[in-house]
C-alpha cells in the first residue's frame, strides 16, 4: 500500500517533503518519485520550480508550484 501525502492548499514544502525521506522517523513519503539530486538538477536547469529562501539556511518551494508541476507531468504522461 502506497501512502500519498496530502498537499495543503497554500504554503511551502521543504525538499524532504517533495522527494521523501525513508530514513526519517516516521518515514516521509515522496510526492515526486525522484532523487534529491535529480530534483535539484531539474531546479537548476529550469525543469522544476525555483526555490524560495525563507531564511539563511531554509529553502522551500511553494505548494502551488509543486501542484502545478504534478499536474503538468500527469497530463503529459
Amino acid at each position: 500500500m502506497v501512502i500519498r501525502p496530502q498537499l495543503p492548499e497554500t504554503g511551502f514544502l521543504r525538499l524532504k517533503q517533495i522527494v521523501g525521506d525513508p530514513k526519517a522517523e516516521p518515514p516521509i513519503p515522496a510526492i515526486l518519485p525522484i532523487s534529491r539530486t535529480s530534483f535539484l538538477n531539474g531546479v537548476k536547469s529550469g525543469k522544476y520550480p525555483k526555490s524560495i529562501k525563507l531564511g539563511e539556511r531554509t529553502t522551500a518551494w511553494r505548494v502551488e508550484d509543486i501542484r502545478e508541476l504534478i499536474n503538468s507531468v500527469g497530463s503529459s504522461a
